[in-house]
C-alpha cells in the first residue's frame, strides 16, 4: 500500500520537492518562493482536478503544515471554536497574509497527526473525500480525466498510487461508503474540513453535496459552518 499520508500533502500542494527541512514558518517561506516560480505544482492535485473553476487556494502558512496537519489543524480549531459556544463570526480565524504557520492540535489530541485515528487507511479516506468533492458539480468527463492524469503522472506518485487516482475518478461516488470510515467525532470533522478545503461551494451540486455530507455525517449545523467558516479564512483569491 502507498503512502496515504505522503499523497495527502501532494493533493495539497505541500510536499514539494526540494524543499528542506526546518521549522513550519521556514517551510512557509520556502512554499512561498516556490509558488511563484511554480504555480501548478505548489497549487496541488486538487487544483488539477478542479481546473480554472476555482479562483482560490490554500494561504501558504496553511499549505506549508502538509496535507494532513493542515487538514487536522484546521478541523481541531473549528471544533474547539465550535465547542466554546461562540458564533462563527465572533471567533478568531486563521489569517492568510501572516507567514506564521498555524497552531497544530496538542499530541494527546485526537485530531493530531499523530493520534492513532488518523492511520494510513483513514487518511486514504481523505483523499478519496478530496476527489469526489472534486467530481461534484459532474464537470469531470473522460478528456478531463486524461488531463487531470497527465498532471498526476508528472508528479511521479508511483504507479499504485496513480492507478488509485484513476479508479476514483472513473467510478461513481460512495457517499455511504466514505461516511462509514468516519468512526469518531473528530474523523466526521476532519473528513468534512477536507471536502471544504477541496471546493468552494459556487454551484447548487457544491452546495448540495456538502450539505449532503454533513447531514449523513450527523455533524450539527452550528459546527458545520465553523468548519466553513475556519476554511474559508484559511483560503486566498489567485
Amino acid at each position: 500500500m502507498f503512502d496515504a499520508k505522503k499523497l495527502l500533502d501532494q493533493f495539497l500542494g505541500s510536499q514539494i520537492s526540494g524543499m528542506s527541512g526546518g521549522n513550519l514558518k521556514d517551510r512557509a517561506g520556502q512554499l512561498g518562493e516556490y509558488a511563484r516560480n511554480n504555480p501548478w505544482k505548489a497549487a496541488g492535485l486538487a487544483a488539477a482536478m478542479l481546473g480554472t473553476k476555482t479562483g482560490r487556494k490554500l494561504a501558504g502558512n496553511v499549505a506549508s503544515a502538509g496535507g494532513l496537519a493542515a487538514i487536522a489543524g484546521l478541523g481541531y480549531l473549528a471544533y474547539k471554536n465550535y465547542q466554546s459556544g461562540q458564533s462563527p463570526q465572533s471567533v478568531p480565524q486563521p489569517q492568510p497574509a501572516t507567514s506564521e504557520p498555524i497552531s497544530l492540535p496538542p499530541p494527546d489530541s485526537p485530531f493530531s497527526p499523530q493520534s492513532s485515528h488518523l492511520s494510513n487507511d483513514f487518511a486514504l479516506t481523505l483523499v478519496r473525500a478530496m476527489i469526489a468533492a472534486a467530481k461534484a458539480d459532474g464537470h469531470i468527463d473522460a478528456s478531463e480525466r486524461a488531463s487531470i492524469m497527465e498532471k498526476v503522472h508528472a508528479v511521479d506518485l508511483g504507479s499504485e498510487a496513480e492507478a488509485f487516482i484513476q479508479n476514483e475518478l472513473a467510478n461513481p461516488v460512495d457517499i455511504d461508503d466514505l461516511v462509514a470510515a468516519a468512526r469518531t467525532e473528530e474523523q466526521k470533522v476532519e473528513l468534512y474540513t477536507a471536502t471544504r478545503m477541496t471546493i468552494d461551494p459556487d454551484t447548487r451540486a457544491e452546495r448540495g453535496y456538502l450539505d449532503l455530507l454533513a447531514g449523513r455525517l450527523g455533524l450539527p449545523d452550528a459546527l458545520i459552518d465553523h468548519i466553513d467558516a475556519t476554511v474559508s479564512a484559511a483560503k486566498v483569491h489567485v
